[in-house]
């Protein structure tokens, strides 16, 4: 990697390395984050926003009202008063994770149904392995409170700042391809759910879902168009131990092991770093529960870090996008890469210090992280990296899962963009490369259709949304063939707009879930502007306005109708004289 360094980004290497070591080691209790809904008079007037304080567009979405239901009874009271009204409503969570604006009413008269005290534990029974939790209690809660009883989620997301009602609304997912897959949605056996209802029903009813009603397909993965759910049963296991090792090689058979390596180990991931040419497998399975080990997760990057230093990282990269330092991105990038592979990326053996591999823990230790959601406010000395309220990071992510048949298309193509511009993705390792999980096919309606891969690629975004990045045009490519070339299907929950252009189409069920939601919610209360777009009801998911395709709002098409406004010229893809892409050619 030296030869892509010139002598002048040698000086930054050991401050670079100083930051990310204070962030591994800094074990400190952060703020935890604002409350994503403000109002100005009490429960009225109020705003949403997410977890990282701004949405694709970068608009602030309005509500009139905001309202806090911690019964089930309330909530249906709640909504048939909103019903009656012919009210638009949204559900909003206590932490709004979702990139998309998911969680935004129509206009400014609308209704937030905040299910943040819909946390309690309703029920649980060891004899048939299940637990029944309102849709508001937070997966770290729930593996909590599962662990206390014997029993345990198998697989769930990595970070546990989500609810449950939020994870089953965007499909949200572990690694896996055993059992019934990684997505949390694929272990309801049951659902209760509050719809609008007419007149003769007291305008709300409470419907249950049992795991042989073909309706529980539309539930549980609904975008949150349906109604609110107010409660969840899950079927769980008993407690089970894990031991992890990551392993390195280099990514040059990546294509060929991608597929068979998500079958031999349960709990398989892949972290690939393309302008290292490296990936880091991992290697995950099962244990006999008297293995030796007490392993912890505490992912580096979901720890809390002091806001002077992650203050100090954002304006790294601001100085190097600015001055169009690939080197010193890339020296940034094979820095970060050592530093988490030699501190374990923040795993530990006994819960203080990373001694070596296997790593060896209960499954409640070792299945999520977050640890910056935890503590006292402490006036934002430290807080979550990605937290809006101080000078933090701030990036875009774009998440599709692509089927095994296609996957090693895929990923060559990417190799073949590496080749013809070695320095283009080395910010994206920035970010810990391109996370790649194991998905199986859903019986959810808009859940996954196939088994194959998700790739979870984080990277910079600007302040500016007029500025463009270093090497754009290659990650808008790799965005582009992946949805248009391979039919990518869009994590729900990320992405920015060209993500969702047509991807509806690319469910076989969507007709069965359009029943459901017309069944459910025929005046359409739940729904909004953004998801009629996705779902393919209306117009719009792109937006046609000067500089758009910068921040992933449109595309540049085959016509060049957007390298006008933009002052880039719109190419095709270089090496993908088939696929229908057409991208930036943005400061190289």
């Amino acid at each position: 990697m030296s030869k892509l360094y010139s002598d002048k980004t040698i000086f930054m290497k050991i401050g670079i390395s100083n930051i990310i070591l204070s962030i591994l080691i800094f074990t400190a209790e952060s703020s935890p984050p604002q409350d994503p809904i403000r109002c100005s008079n009490k429960t009225f007037n109020c705003t949403i926003i997410n977890t990282y304080g701004s949405f694709p567009d970068r608009t602030i979405c309005r509500a009139a009202e905001v309202v806090y239901p911690s019964t089930e009874a309330e909530l249906v009271s709640i909504v048939a008063n909103a019903a009656l009204l012919n009210r638009k409503m949204k559900v909003a969570t206590s932490t709004s994770h979702s990139i998309p604006k998911l969680a935004c009413p129509d206009g400014e008269n609308g209704l937030l149904i905040s299910t943040k005290n819909l946390d309690q534990t309703i029920n649980v029974d060891k004899s048939s392995m299940t637990m029944t939790v309102g849709s508001g209690m937070t997966l770290r809660e729930l593996i909590s409170k599962a662990a206390e009883v014997g029993l345990a989620l198998p697989y769930a997301p990595y970070w546990w700042g989500l609810t449950v009602g939020g994870m089953l609304g965007t499909g949200a997912h572990g690694s896996s391809l055993w059992g019934l897959g990684s997505a949390v949605h694929d272990y309801v056996v049951q659902l209760r759910i509050v719809t609008p209802a007419g007149p003769e029903e007291g305008y709300a009813k409470v419907r249950i879902l049992e795991s042989d009603n073909p309706e529980l397909n539309a539930a549980k993965v609904s975008l949150g168009v349906l109604g609110v759910i107010s409660q969840v049963t899950l079927k769980l296991q008993p407690m089970f131990k894990r031991s992890i090792t990551f392993m390195e090689k280099n990514d040059s058979s990546l294509g060929d092991q991608a597929s068979s390596f998500g079958y031999q180990h349960e709990f398989a991931d892949v972290s690939w770093h393309p302008s290292q040419k490296k990936v880091i497998y991992r290697v995950d399975d099962r244990v006999a529960t008297n293995a030796l080990g007490n392993g912890l997760n505490d992912f580096t990057g979901f720890r809390s870090t002091p806001s002077l230093v992650v203050a100090a990282v954002r304006s790294t990269e601001e100085i190097q996008e600015s001055t169009n330092d690939a080197n010193g991105i890339c020296l940034n990038a094979a820095t970060t890469i050592f530093t988490l592979k030699a501190t374990a990326y923040g795993y530990t053996n006994d819960g203080i210090i990373f001694k070596g591999y296997p790593i060896v823990g209960y499954q409640n230790r070792l299945q999520a992280s977050g640890s910056c959601l935890n503590g006292i406010q402490d006036a934002l000395i430290t807080a979550c990296p990605w937290d809006p309220r101080v000078k933090g990071l701030f990036f875009h992510q774009t998440t599709f899962s692509i089927g095994f048949s296609k996957v090693k298309g895929f990923i060559e193509d990417v190799q073949n963009l590496v080749n013809l511009v070695p320095k283009a993705l080395c910010g994206i390792d920035i970010y810990n490369g391109i996370l790649m999980r194991y998905v199986k096919a859903s019986s959810a309606y808009l859940g996954k259709q196939e088994d194959g891969i998700d790739f979870d690629i984080t990277y910079y975004r600007s302040k500016d949304p007029n500025k463009p990045r270093l090497y754009e045009d290659i990650l808008e490519e790799i965005e582009q063939i992946a949805m248009f070339k391979y039919g990518g299907l869009p994590h729900w929950g990320k992405n920015r707009n060209v993500a969702f252009l047509g991807a509806i189409k690319k469910y076989r069920n969507v007709t069965e879930f359009m029943k459901v939601k017309e069944n459910y919610d025929p005046n359409r209360l739940f729904s909004s502007e953004w998801t009629d777009q996705v779902l393919g009801l209306k117009n719009g998911i792109t937006i046609d306005k000067d500089g758009c395709a910068l921040e992933g709002l449109c595309i540049c098409s085959q016509d060049n109708h957007c390298a006008p406004r933009l002052g880039y010229f719109c190419r095709p893809g270089k090496i993908y004289k088939d696929a229908r892409v057409c991208t930036l050619s943005a400061k190289r």
